[in-house]
């Protein structure tokens, strides 16, 4: 059955339609025929039974008058058991047969290379018994018609099934023709451009349709990463232009006393490399939609160890969180860390003095909000913030920032769990970035 289903899946649309239309066809034309052949036999029959009733009939009558056994050579009289009271023989039945008679059924047998047809009528002769009056006659050519009617039906059958599978094959193949030349079109096109929609509201349309929007995403898809790679490329050319300028000076010029400033250049330069790779990275996985499957998260557990590793660094602002109840969020926690990491390094970043971190339960969600007083967002700002490699103006920046991946690997982790990401302004008019994450259960 397997093999049977694995050969089906593999024919064309176009033979699967023809084959199951042809074989419908052929299975109710052969149903027809036995229909029409049924109907000839029928009529044959019918006429029959007319002439025998007739002649039954009008011999009954003559033995209820005066009892005696008359009628040609196709009428006999026998008694309710079958036994001739004719003086002739016996008839050429099976008690089987007679009883048949004798409830009033016409039966047909079929000896001698023909067809007979027999029917009785019941008669009350003078004395008080029952006889039963036999007529029975030949299916002259009863035969020969029959068969030749099964045959002719039949044939007609095949042909007509033949001439429908033909004809579903060649409107299969008109219909199939529009989606085969969109098909070419659309292998055909170049990028920008979009399949002419056909006037009629059909399938076709909805195809053509679905089909552009495809197309349109496609398009969106390579620009952003041609544009992602540019500013990858453009990025990722300043650090390493600095390390390798600097070695080469170091080399060119070879001073003991400038060699320790050189390596911690060099080193500050790495390192600032491979958050940058470390982010694009992240940023690829989140982008592919591999990552783990959502699990309980301690947010405000998450909160204090981010806090904590922020601590070890030589970050002068002060970090303080607020959070009035506990809150678990539905993500991962390798994810979490990633997220709190960006958004308080961005925070200390820009602030003066103090980051305030608060986690806020609200029904299905958890709000997340990192206040800094620093100079905060412009609001034309606000939105492309999180877009890749976006920094701001000098004068918004403090110290010119990372690479501008931060916020938005932070948009990319938290939209692709549900939540939603925005900017605003805090209460000391600084910048507020607010996380709302789905609870966890």
């Amino acid at each position: 059955m397997t093999r049977l289903l694995r050969w089906w899946s593999r024919r064309s649309l176009r033979f699967r339609i023809t084959l199951v239309v042809g074989v419908v066809a052929v299975v109710a034309l052969v149903l027809l025929s036995r229909l029409g052949a049924g109907l000839v036999a029928s009529t044959l029959t019918g006429a029959a039974d007319a002439e025998l009733r007739v002649q039954a009939t009008s011999v009954a009558g003559d033995l209820r008058t005066d009892g005696a056994a008359v009628g040609g050579p196709a009428v006999r009289v026998v008694d309710t058991a079958g036994d001739p009271v004719d003086g002739r023989g016996p008839l050429p039945l099976r008690d089987s047969e007679i009883r048949r008679l004798a409830s009033g059924t016409a039966i047909t047998t079929f000896a001698g290379g023909e067809f007979r047809r027999w029917l009785a009528v019941p008669a009350v002769v003078p004395d008080g018994s029952t006889r039963l009056v036999v007529a029975g006659g030949t299916l002259v050519g009863g035969a020969t018609l029959l068969a030749r009617a099964a045959v002719g039906f039949l044939l007609a059958a095949l042909a007509v099934a033949a001439v429908i599978a033909l004809a579903a094959w060649a409107a299969t193949r008109a219909a199939l023709r529009p989606v085969d030349r969109m098909r070419a079109s659309a292998a055909a096109l170049p990028p920008g451009e979009r399949l002419p929609l056909p006037e009629s509201r059909d399938e076709l349309r909805s195809l053509a349709e679905e089909i552009n929007g495809l197309l349109a995403r496609r398009d969106d898809a390579v620009a952003r990463l041609e544009r992602f790679t540019g500013d990858a490329a453009h990025e990722l050319r300043s650090p390493v232009a600095s390390i390798r300028a600097q070695a080469e000076v170091a080399v060119a010029h070879p001073d003991p006393a400038l060699s320790d400033d050189t390596l911690r250049a060099i080193a500050g330069e790495a390192e600032r490399l491979t958050t940058m790779l470390s982010d694009l990275l992240a940023l690829a996985r989140a982008d592919a939609g591999r990552r783990p499957a959502p699990e309980p998260v301690d947010l405000v557990a998450a909160v204090r160890a981010a806090t904590s590793r922020l601590a070890e660094s030589d970050s002068t602002p002060v970090v303080e969180v607020v959070a009035p109840a506990p809150a678990s969020v539905a993500a991962g926690p390798g994810e979490v860390a990633l997220v709190l990491d960006n958004l308080l390094g961005n925070a200390v970043r820009y602030a003066r003095t103090v980051v305030r971190v608060a986690v806020l339960p609200a029904g299905r969600t958890v709000r997340l909000l990192v206040d800094d007083d620093g100079p905060g967002v412009p609001a034309a700002d606000r939105a492309r913030i999180f877009d890749r490699f976006t920094r701001l103006a000098p004068e918004h920046a403090g110290d010119g920032g990372g690479a501008g991946l931060g916020l938005a690997l932070v948009d990319g982790l938290v939209r692709a769990r549900g939540g939603t990401v925005t900017a605003g302004a805090a209460p000391d008019g600084g910048a507020r970035l607010e996380v709302r994450w789905p609870a966890a259960g």
